[in-house]
This record gives C-alpha cells, sequence and structure tokens, in this order.
C-alpha cells in the first residue's frame, strides 16, 4: 500500500513539474518569435530535444511488431507534429486568450476517448466532471474577465483540434507505457517520428532559421529552454505520470497552465492581475481538486 501511494505521489509531482513548466514556455516562445517562424522554433527544440533523450538513454529500442511502431507513429504524428502545429497555425488567427481556454478542454476529450477505447484502470466519477465545469468557468474568467469574449471562428476551431490531437497523444501514450520501454526510450521514439512528420511542414512554411541568431545569449537560453527541459525532460516526466497515475489524472493538470502562464507574466513581464483573473485562479484549481476526487 505504502509502495503504491508512493508511486501515485511521485506521478502527481510529475504532472505538476510538467504543467510549471510548460506554462511559462509561452514567455521563451514569444522571445523567440521575434527572430524565428514557429515551424523553425518546432523543429529547433524538438531536434535538441531528440538529442537530449539519446543521452538520457543511450540504447537503440529494438523493432518488435507493427502495432507497437503503428502506436509510436501515431503518438509522434498527434503529440508533436499536429498538436504544435495547430496550436500556432491557430495563434495566427485568433487570441492567445481564446487558445489558452481551450487548450484545456483536453481533459475532458481525454476522459471520453479513455471511456470509448476502455482503457484499463481509467475511470472518471462526477467529480471529474464537475470540477471540470468549475475549472472551465475559472479559466474564462481568467482569459476573458477584463477583455470580454471574442470569438474567431477559423482560430477557435483549430485550438479545439488542438486539444483533441494531445488528447490522442495522451491516449496513445497510455498504450505505450503498458510495451515495457524505458519512458526515456520511448519518448525519443515519439519524437523520431514527430519531426520526420514535420519535415513537409518546413517546406510549406518555409523553414530557413537565422541559426546566426543562437550567438544572442537570450535566443540561445530560450531555445536550450524550449528543447531541453520543456521537450526532452518534460515530455518524458508527463509519459512517467501517465504511467504512474493514469492518463485522466494526469491530463487534469492540463487546467494549470493558463495559470502558471498568468502568474509568469506578472512575475517576469510586470504585467498586472485584475479581481475577475485571481477568482478565475482559485476555481481553476478547486476544479482541478474536484476533478482528482474519488
Amino acid at each position: 500500500m505504502h509502495s503504491v501511494n508512493s508511486g501515485e505521489g511521485r506521478g502527481h509531482l510529475a504532472a505538476l513539474f510538467t504543467i510549471l513548466v510548460w506554462g511559462t514556455t509561452y514567455i521563451s516562445t514569444k522571445v523567440l518569435l521575434r527572430d524565428f517562424k514557429p515551424v523553425e522554433i518546432l523543429m529547433i527544440r524538438f531536434v535538441i530535444g531528440y538529442g537530449v533523450l539519446w543521452l538520457m538513454y543511450p540504447h537503440r529500442i529494438r523493432y518488435r511488431n507493427m502495432r507497437e511502431e503503428s502506436t509510436f507513429l501515431a503518438a509522434g504524428f498527434f503529440g508533436v507534429t499536429l498538436y504544435y502545429l495547430l496550436e500556432n497555425i491557430a495563434l495566427q488567427y485568433t487570441l492567445a486568450s481564446n487558445i489558452g481556454v481551450l487548450i484545456t478542454v483536453a481533459p475532458f476529450f481525454t476522459a471520453l476517448l479513455s471511456k470509448i477505447f476502455r482503457l484499463r484502470g481509467e475511470k472518471t466519477t462526477v467529480w471529474f466532471y464537475v470540477g471540470f465545469i468549475i475549472s472551465m468557468t475559472g479559466l474564462c474568467l481568467l482569459s476573458f474577465g477584463s477583455s470580454g469574449v471574442e470569438l474567431h471562428f477559423l482560430g477557435d476551431l483549430l485550438g479545439l483540434c488542438a486539444a483533441l490531437s494531445w488528447s490522442v497523444y495522451s491516449v496513445l501514450s497510455k498504450k505505450i507505457t503498458s510495451f515495457g520501454y524505458s519512458t526515456a526510450g520511448a519518448t525519443r521514439r515519439i519524437f523520431a517520428y514527430g519531426t520526420l512528420f514535420m519535415i513537409p511542414a518546413m517546406a510549406v512554411f518555409r523553414f530557413n532559421p537565422p541559426l546566426e541568431k543562437l550567438r544572442d545569449p537570450v535566443i540561445l537560453i530560450n531555445i536550450l529552454y524550449l528543447g531541453i527541459i520543456a521537450s526532452a525532460i518534460c515530455f518524458a516526466v508527463w509519459n512517467l505520470a501517465v504511467r504512474l497515475i493514469g492518463v485522466v489524472k494526469t491530463s487534469v493538470y492540463i487546467y494549470l497552465t493558463p495559470v502558471v502562464t498568468v502568474v509568469s507574466s506578472v512575475l517576469i513581464l510586470k504585467e498586472k492581475i485584475t479581481l475577475a483573473a485571481g477568482i478565475g485562479i482559485v476555481m481553476t484549481l478547486a476544479g482541478l481538486i474536484l476533478s482528482d476526487r474519488k
């Protein structure tokens, strides 16, 4: 019993650590977008991430069968290529606040997919849905409390598709944890397929990164932060959390992403926080706690 509780505690800490990092990546991306296109940032960060994962687990994963390989392939496509491209393209057609809220629908999609595919050990209680409603209300207050809701059909639809894409990846990553591979090795295989699928996007979006800009310490630190911490380490830690506490419990931590973004913007960019945003943060945290209630 003690080892089970210990493993569950480590799973929650792993999910929390990942979201704390991912919530700050918008700031690093914002800095890099002054000189790099979105597809250039994505390709560079995941190539760096792939290299770091080789250092973490310098062993080749052998091919076993097509069923496993197709799961890795699909995880790379949905979790790396499609999710990040949809999110970045959506930001060109709608507001960042809209995307911040729409992405947090991912836990709801994940719960639905878990039921559809009958994932072992994945259960949702009524508290999950109560927590989802409270968190979404809080996130709307956090994002739209002072400016109001401004809908942009195409961009918002792409943002919702990005959330669905991440949910598909989450379910696939749950399946991958049952294959018995090292977490770092399995994540590296996912990255390999993800970067492979990104090659056509490089041609479409005219991949031509100004690599001389990497001489700037600020740019170099931000790209290394995205590649090493946010990509290699966080994807591996997130997949570890999925293995320890399940995909539904791990996914509810996504509610915290906009909260971390707002708080880090206040601390780093000196932006001001409104009363509505403060209430939204409290409601989001309350929803997260309720969603995880047994």
